[in-house]
């Protein structure tokens, strides 16, 4: 998982995601997205505009701390299923990371664990704080990169959060878990 990463320019910090970190979004409030972009399949610049908004949205949204540190969404998935067996009580979905002077996120991470290919990226990223989640999806024509605010406090993702708590529907008890720890410690504060 590390090399792949690297290659995208971000260096995961081991150990290091926040107990505060929001464990999934959504169902948040349309209103509550404040910024965003979307770039066409067509435009022969395509990485290169989708790499250069990604940045312009994450340095205006806040994504990044002063150390440029963020947490990412990383599926499950992306390791195989003796790893998933053997990791994963030490695995999680989130993991923080550090961008880092070269990077390429929508070209060599979205071709790895962040996306289907270069240019078609498939991603979630969180500011440590929680004050705003950015996600990359891939659309009909194009890209799309969106910034919500506060998804931690948004009656919508508290909902939803409430729901995975209560339902089995993705049959993952350890998520479902981290889901219910962590309404329990908001709920204390």
């Amino acid at each position: 998982m590390l090399r792949p990463l690297l290659r995208a320019g971000l260096e995961v910090i081991p150990d290091a995601v926040p107990a505060s970190a929001i464990p999934h979004v959504l169902g948040y409030e349309r209103e509550r997205n404040f910024g965003g972009f979307l770039v066409e399949y067509k435009d022969p610049r395509l990485v290169d505009r989708l790499n250069a908004g990604w940045y312009d949205l994450a340095m205006s949204a806040g994504l990044l701390d002063g150390n440029r540190e963020f947490l990412l969404m990383l599926p499950r998935g992306t390791w195989t299923a003796v790893e998933d067996r053997r990791l994963r009580h030490r695995m999680h979905v989130w993991h923080r990371v550090r961008l880092l002077d070269r990077w390429d996120i929508m070209g060599a991470g979205a071709a790895t664990f962040l996306g289907i290919h270069a240019g078609h990226p498939g991603f979630a990223m969180l500011a440590l704080d929680n004050s705003v989640w950015l996600t990359a999806g891939t659309y009909e024509s194009g890209v799309g990169v969106y910034a919500v605010r506060e998804p931690a406090r948004s009656p919508g993702v508290l909902c939803a959060l409430e729901w995975l708590a209560r339902e089995d529907s993705y049959r993952d008890r350890e998520f479902r878990r981290e889901v219910t720890a962590w309404l329990a410690h908001r709920q204390q504060r």
